[in-house]
C-alpha cells in the first residue's frame, strides 16, 4: 500500500510538472479529454457543452490539478467570445440591427429591472449583506451570449427575425453590463467615474464611424484586389477583428463590442459570408477553452455553504426568465411561439455575471462565498437551459435528428 501510494503521488507530480512546463501537453489533456467526454455525451444523448464543463472540473486546479494555469486559458478563451461576436456582426445588416434595437430596448430595460429585483430579494433572504445583494441582483440581469447564440441554428441567425431579435437583446444587455462594471469600479474607488463614462459615450460613435470609413476606403478595396489569395483574406480578417477589438478597449468599451462592430461594418460586402464560413472552426476552438475554463475555475470545496442559495437562484432564473421574456415580447407584438423560443434560449445568466463577480470580489465589495454563489448559479443555469434547448428546440447539437439544425 505504501509503495503504491508513493508511485501514485510520483506519477501525479510528474504529470503536473509536464502540464506546467508544456502548454502543448495541457492542450492535449483538454482536447483529448474533451473528445472522450464528448463521445460519451453523444452516446448518452447529452449536450456537448456539459462535456467541456465537466472536464474542467475534473482535471482543473480543484479536481485532479492536471491543468493548473487556468488564468492563461481564460485569456485565450476570451478570444473565442470576440470571434463569436465578430461572426454575428458579419451575419447582420446594419439597417436590420437598428430596427430590432428599437423594439428590444424596452424589453431589455423592463426585464433587467425584474431580474435585478429577483436576485436582490433571494440574496437578502439568505442573509447576504446589502452590497452583496446588489451585486447578485446585477449579476442576474444578463443572459449568456455564448449559450444563446451557440445553440441557435445558423439558418435562423442569418434569415429569421428571431436571430435578429436575440442579437438585439443580448447586445443591449452587454451595454448594461458594461455600465455595471464601470459602476462597480467607481464604488471600489470610492468616487465617481465620470471621465470613464464620458469616454465610452463619446467613443462608441467615433469607433463606429472610424470602422465604417476604414472598411469603405481600405478593407473593401484590398479585398477586391486580392480576393484570389485566400490566406491573405484570412490574415486581413483576423487582424481587422482583433484590431477593432483593441481599439474599443482604448475607448473604454469591451473588446467583444469592438469585434461586433468590426463584423457588422463588413456585413454588406459579399466576402462576409465566405469569412463567416471559414472562421467557425477557429471560434469553436476557443469556445471549448472557454467552457473548460468555466468548469476548472469552480472551487468545489465551497459547495457545502453555497449549494442551497445557488440552487434556488438557478431554478428561479430558468423558470422566471422565459416567462418574463414571453410576456414582454408578446406585449411588443411578437407571437407566442417566437416569444417562448427566445425566452427559453435566454433562460440563464451570463459570462458577464462571472466578470461582475470577479471584479466585485477583487474590489472587496463582496465576499468569496457570494462570488461563488454567482459562479455556481451561472454554471447551473448554463447546464439546465442548455438541456431545455437541446431537447426541445432546433439547435446545431440536438440529440434528436428532428431538431438538429446547423
Amino acid at each position: 500500500m505504501f509503495y503504491r501510494d508513493c508511485l501514485s503521488q510520483g506519477i501525479r507530480r510528474l504529470v503536473q510538472e509536464l502540464v506546467v512546463e508544456s502548454l502543448s501537453f495541457a492542450f492535449f489533456l483538454i482536447f483529448a479529454g474533451a473528445a472522450v467526454l464528448a463521445t460519451l455525451a453523444l452516446y448518452t444523448r447529452q449536450p456537448l457543452l456539459m462535456a467541456y464543463i465537466v472536464l474542467g472540473a475534473l482535471i482543473g486546479p480543484y479536481g485532479f490539478a492536471l491543468v493548473t494555469d487556468v488564468g492563461a486559458l481564460q485569456q485565450m478563451a476570451s478570444v473565442g467570445i470576440m470571434f463569436l461576436l465578430f461572426l454575428l456582426g458579419l451575419d447582420m445588416q446594419p439597417a436590420a440591427l437598428l430596427a430590432v434595437l428599437r423594439k428590444a430596448s424596452w424589453v431589455t430595460l423592463l426585464s433587467s429591472l425584474l431580474f435585478f429585483a429577483l436576485g436582490y430579494g433571494v440574496a437578502a433572504l439568505f442573509g447576504f449583506s446589502g452590497r452583496e445583494c446588489l451585486v447578485v441582483g446585477l449579476a442576474l440581469i444578463n443572459s449568456s451570449t455564448i449559450i444563446g447564440l451557440k445553440l441557435l441554428p445558423t439558418t435562423v441567425l442569418h434569415h429569421k427575425h428571431m436571430g435578429e431579435l436575440m442579437i438585439g437583446l443580448l447586445l443591449l444587455q452587454d451595454f448594461i453590463a458594461l455600465f455595471i462594471l464601470i459602476a462597480l469600479a467607481a464604488m471600489a474607488s470610492g468616487g465617481a467615474s465620470g471621465l470613464m463614462l464620458l469616454r465610452i459615450v463619446g467613443g462608441l460613435p467615433l469607433l463606429v464611424l472610424g470602422a465604417w470609413l476604414a472598411v469603405r476606403y481600405l478593407m473593401i478595396p484590398l479585398y477586391s484586389r486580392f480576393d484570389r489569395f485566400h490566406e491573405y483574406l484570412f490574415l486581413m480578417t483576423i487582424g481587422w477583428c482583433l484590431g477593432v477589438a483593441q481599439l474599443a478597449h482604448v475607448f473604454g468599451l469591451s473588446a467583444e463590442t469592438g469585434a461586433f462592430i468590426a463584423g457588422i461594418t463588413l456585413a454588406s460586402h459579399p466576402v462576409s459570408q465566405y469569412l463567416a464560413l471559414n472562421l467557425r472552426p477557429l471560434r469553436d476552438f476557443f469556445l471549448i477553452l472557454f467552457f473548460f475554463a468555466l468548469g476548472a475555475g469552480f472551487d468545489s470545496r465551497l459547495l457545502h455553504s453555497i449549494w442551497l442559495p445557488s440552487l434556488v437562484l438557478a431554478l428561479l432564473v430558468v423558470a422566471v426568465k422565459p416567462v418574463v421574456f414571453r410576456l414582454l415580447l408578446a406585449r411588443f407584438s411578437e407571437g407566442p411561439g417566437l416569444a417562448w423560443d427566445v425566452g427559453f434560449r435566454l433562460g440563464q445568466i451570463s459570462e458577464f455575471s462571472l466578470l461582475i463577480a470577479f471584479m466585485a470580489l477583487a474590489s472587496g465589495l463582496i465576499g468569496r462565498e457570494a462570488a461563488h454563489v454567482i459562479e455556481a448559479t451561472a454554471i447551473l443555469t448554463f447546464v439546465i437551459s442548455s438541456y431545455i434547448v437541446v431537447f426541445n428546440y432546433p439547435n446545431p447539437i440536438a440529440v434528436s435528428e428532428k431538431l438538429r439544425r446547423d
